[in-house]
């Protein structure tokens, strides 16, 4: 505000004449200057340069709501902001689009951009991309603290029932929260493989005996490992589900159908056997209680419930499904080609083994994917050359789109290793702010930051407790922007 006698701030230039067109201002953004002109800022009147333009005839009032310094004899506003971003926004008044360089903070460029007012459609679709991935992570950490906090929290107004429950998901669910939890975890881990390693036992013709009717079954002590692993993957599968606090939730989920998958088979096997020889006949229940028996294989994928390995492959297959179609295309198209060069080629031989086309499929699935049984081969010189050719080609064929598979799964083993990090850096930061005096008590602090992520957005500024350029900053409807030196480079 200019005051009275203060010859720093001049009257202000007030000549309407001139053409908005012909202005040319200087913008000093963190120590980097630089000049602009009406034509180029007006065609987006909307953005924060343009209403400099504008701003000269209003007065210090209108100058200052806009920058945070002016010289008006040089017509220049001073911006404490990231250099390196504005560089960036300003192309959208020569190009149309923005592009956000390497080694910007992409949620710092979004906040560059919003107090710039520039709408992000103007940021290109890659960037755009990389924006959302950088959301997305953000908001996995957040999800990550609020489990976390959920677990601290106690809530004084909960039956003892319902802190009986959490106490047991909490036991079951999570093996990292104590000793206890990690012994449980031990022990079902364990009894998976003693029931897997049973199942292939039983199958053993030395290991089983013979009951009244001449029939093989399984020894009777293998049979009672069986039922105590049964017994045990039941009462635990119950637990979680009486203990879950969304069970719907806990029903659909793909790990626990495959739980109950690995529990069922035992339970109709035994109504089967004891009930079903009055309803059909004796030998369809054994056929019935045999098929039952082969689905105990599905145990063997609870293994992924104790391993981060095998949930990290999952997921890296489920998102390379592009590639996986790709390895398919490339197999499919070889193996009709191979299958039907090889079947004309060895025609003229006596002792053909390709009686046809669909039966060289075989001889070309094995020999592209480097198999090689031996059933079925070539034995002339032509049919020898193109077996030749098929196993090189399969070979191409396989490695080609194995790189990006291996890559996502790289990826996103240091992505969740990378949230895991952060999530125990925002609790540390949150304990660092309550040691020093900044917040409230523990209990209240973290039954309001509960509270706080269940009715709005979890980024709050409760959080914000730190001003580190390590420090993520979290998502929040409010708009928190950063100085130039504490932007990320």
């Amino acid at each position: 505000i200019k005051m009275a006698g203060d010859s720093r701030f001049p009257d202000v230039d007030t000549d309407v004449s001139e053409k908005n067109e012909e202005t040319e201002i200087v913008v000093n953004v963190g120590g980097v200057r630089q000049v602009f002109y009406g034509d180029n800022l007006n065609q987006y009147p909307e953005t924060r340069l343009a209403e400099l333009i504008n701003c000269l005839s209003g007065g210090y009032d209108s100058i200052f709501s806009l920058c945070d310094d002016y010289d008006p004899g040089k017509r220049e506003f001073y911006f404490d902001r990231d250099p390196d971003a504005f560089k960036c926004i300003i192309d959208v008044y020569y190009f149309g689009e923005i592009h956000m360089k390497k080694g910007i903070c992409p949620i710092c460029f979004k906040n560059e951009m919003e107090f710039w007012k520039v709408d992000l459609k103007f940021l290109d679709d890659c960037c755009k991309t990389h924006l959302s991935e950088k959301k997305e992570e953000l908001e996995e950490i957040a999800r990550r603290v609020q489990l976390i906090l959920d677990d601290l929290g106690v809530d004084a107004s909960e039956s003892r029932w319902r802190r009986c429950q959490k106490y047991i998901w909490k036991f079951l669910e999570k093996p990292e929260s104590s000793y206890p939890a990690r012994v449980i975890a031990v022990l079902s881990f364990l009894f998976i493989l003693i029931s897997s390693v049973v199942m292939c036992v039983g199958t053993i013709p030395d290991m089983q005996v013979t009951d009244a009717e001449g029939n093989r079954m399984e020894h009777p002590t293998l049979d009672s490992i069986e039922t105590a692993c049964i017994g045990w993957f039941t009462m635990e599968y119950v637990l979680r589900l009486i203990s879950s606090p969304n069970k719907l939730h806990f029903a659909l989920s793909f790990m626990n159908i495959v739980d109950v998958l690995a529990i069922l088979p035992f339970y109709v096997s035994l109504i089967l056997t004891h009930l079903g020889a009055k309803l059909m006949e004796l030998s369809n229940v054994q056929q019935a209680v045999q098929a039952l028996r082969i689905m105990r294989i599905a145990r063997i994928f609870k293994l992924a419930r104790h391993s981060s390995g095998l949930q990290t492959l999952t997921y890296a297959l489920k998102n390379s499904f592009k590639e996986l179609g790709l390895l398919l295309m490339y197999l499919a198209v070889g193996i009709f080609v191979f299958s039907a060069l090889g079947y004309t080629m060895e025609q003229s031989h006596p002792e053909t083994l390709f009686k046809s086309i669909p039966q060289s499929f075989w001889w070309a699935i094995i020999t592209m994917t480097t198999v090689g049984y031996g059933d079925i081969y070539p034995k002339t010189t032509l049919g020898k050359l193109n077996a030749a050719i098929s196993f090189l080609c399969g070979v191409i064929a396989i490695a080609l789109p194995i790189h990006p598979i291996i890559n996502n799964f790289v990826r996103y083993y240091n992505k969740q290793r990378v949230l895991e990090t952060a999530a125990k850096h925002e609790l540390e930061l949150m304990e660092l702010n309550s040691a020093e005096g900044k917040a409230a008590s523990s209990k209240s602090e973290l039954e309001d930051l509960v509270r706080e992520g269940k009715e709005g957005p979890f980024y709050s500024s409760r959080l914000k407790v730190s001003h580190s350029d390590t420090f993520i900053h979290l998502l929040s409807e409010e708009k928190h922007y950063r100085t130039r030196l504490q932007s990320c480079k």
